[in-house]
């Protein structure tokens, strides 16, 4: 069983690493299931950091207010798709609680997973631990849970409404070597194609 995992800013610290992410995408309209894999590197940024503290005033937050936050970057491939088509990024991602606890607040990026343009999301964390993320974009709504069952294995569940209605569950398992390398997309395979986060990791 995982340790318990008291703030949202603790969460992001255990996520921090290299991860290969196994998905299953249901997309609800065309009632067919479409697998996926990818790489996912998450590392620490400090609250200081220029980059947060820019995003924080980006979205009219006090820089302030920041607790910290991260750097996500991912690639991988997906079993739909076509031939050239790139599924690789990078996100910057700054927490910014409102309880007091750090168990809920706000989740400051500078990029979307839908829209390219900055967004701001809700986070907060249940009973069970897990940290749940939700975001309004123009044309959809994202909610995401992320759950530990065991210090390199991260289990993700996640919901899409709007324009495109899918449901996808995903297993993510903690790369043990170093990063020494940049990721590279073709080393996700394509038995078990690409997985990105709606929330870009």
């Amino acid at each position: 069983m995982a340790e318990a995992i008291d703030d949202a800013l603790s969460f992001f610290q255990r996520s921090c690493g290299r991860w290969r992410s196994r998905r299953s995408s249901h997309h609800l309209l065309h009632r067919r299931a479409e697998p996926g894999g990818s790489f996912i590197e998450v590392v620490e940024l400090a609250a200081q950091d220029p980059r947060l503290v820019a995003i924080a005033s980006l979205h009219g937050k006090d820089p302030s207010d920041l607790v910290g936050g991260c750097q996500v970057r991912w690639s991988g491939v997906m079993a739909w798709d076509q031939e050239g088509e790139s599924h690789e990024g990078e996100s910057l991602f700054g927490l910014v609680p409102t309880d007091g606890l750090g168990r809920e607040g706000f989740l400051l990026r500078d990029r979307g997973y839908a829209e390219t343009a900055p967004v701001a999301g809700r986070f907060s964390m249940d009973g069970a631990g897990a940290l749940l993320l939700s975001t309004d974009y123009e044309t959809m709504s994202s909610v995401e849970r992320f759950s530990f069952a065991g210090p390199d294995v991260r289990i993700r569940m996640s919901t899409v409404e709007g324009l495109s209605n899918t449901a996808t569950f995903c297993i993510e398992t903690r790369i043990a070597e170093p990063a020494a390398e940049p990721i590279q997309p073709q080393d996700a395979g394509k038995p078990q194609p690409r997985s990105v986060s709606l929330l870009g990791w």
